[in-house]
């Protein structure tokens, strides 16, 4: 369990820094582009302040936008006990505890640090988990938290920003002017040819690393919440039973279904490849091998 938890920490900082690195290409292209740097730090401060911005707002946000209902200990005392434990277990603060109003077996957790960390549940999921499924999923949760996920996501989201404003930018001077060149004829048109390539595949490129982040991520929440209980066997039952009935909740968030347990959003093919989280199958197979290793 150790060697999982590690290497998947050891693989997201790899991914953060291709993700750096894709930001500087763009940022120095984009400066050689306008032949004025400054155009360059100010749309990186920008985009940066608005991550800033969403980074303090986003827990409240997303509460709010999925209809969460905060509860206090005597509103559901199983769940409470069960979060309650896991809260000592892992040395972290209890958490405010949340309940969505939807028949969708699913959670998830939110708060840039342990302290302001909030955790909700449908009730979906309070109705078909048994206590050893619940305490699986919300090991899981708290894996987030104490990994400080929200605060990796929204790195990967404030890079993710830079790049489409930066990408947006560029489409605009490609088809408008305003880059520092003015040579005519051949050499003109290769440059806006490249920077409307740029425009097009940087964000997608950007968004792929974005949503690989945020897999490596679930992958070590899984390993966390398992060494948390010592018993992978209850989170893979829960993921089971999700596979099985499903976790697409009513209302559909996009800006938010990173946060969920489960891919909350309805699957098609299409979008499979910007899914946010890996395949359940894949999850289940990961926690096996760490019990026949452990």
């Amino acid at each position: 369990m150790y060697s999982e938890i590690a290497k998947n920490k050891r693989k997201t900082y790899v991914i953060m820094f291709l993700f750096l690195v894709l930001v500087g290409v763009i940022a120095y292209a984009f400066s050689l582009w306008t032949g004025n740097i400054a155009i360059t730090y100010i749309v990186l401060t920008c985009a940066i302040v608005y991550a800033i911005v969403g980074y303090y707002t986003g827990s409240r946000v997303a509460l709010a936008l999925n209809g969460a209902q905060e509860i206090k200990s005597t509103d559901n005392p199983r769940l409470w006990r069960i979060i309650e434990n896991l809260s000592i277990t892992d040395g972290l603060p209890m958490p405010r505890v949340f309940i969505i109003n939807d028949p969708a077996p699913n959670a998830f957790a939110t708060g840039r640090t342990p302290d302001k960390a909030c955790v909700c549940a449908t009730s979906g999921l309070l109705d078909i988990m048994n206590d050893d499924e619940l305490q699986g999923v919300f090991a899981h949760e708290m894996g987030h938290v104490k990994n400080y996920d929200i605060r990796v996501s929204m790195i990967a989201f404030a890079l993710a920003a830079v790049i489409s404003i930066l990408a947006d930018v560029i489409f605009r001077m490609a088809f408008f002017g305003g880059g520092g060149r003015r040579n005519e004829g051949e050499s003109n048109a290769i440059f806006m040819l490249i920077g409307i390539a740029a425009a097009i595949l940087a964000p997608i490129i950007a968004t792929l690393i974005q949503l690989a982040v945020s897999r490596r991520r679930e992958y070590l929440a899984d390993a966390t919440g398992a060494l948390t209980t010592r018993y992978p066997e209850g989170l893979i039952s829960a993921l089971q039973k999700i596979e099985k009935v499903g976790s697409t909740l009513k209302k559909q968030n996009t800006a938010t279904a990173h946060f969920f347990f489960a891919n909350p959003l309805r699957n098609h093919s299409v979008t499979n490849l910007f899914s946010t989280h890996p395949p359940i199958e894949d999850r289940i197979k990961r926690l096996r091998d760490m019990e026949t290793h452990a």
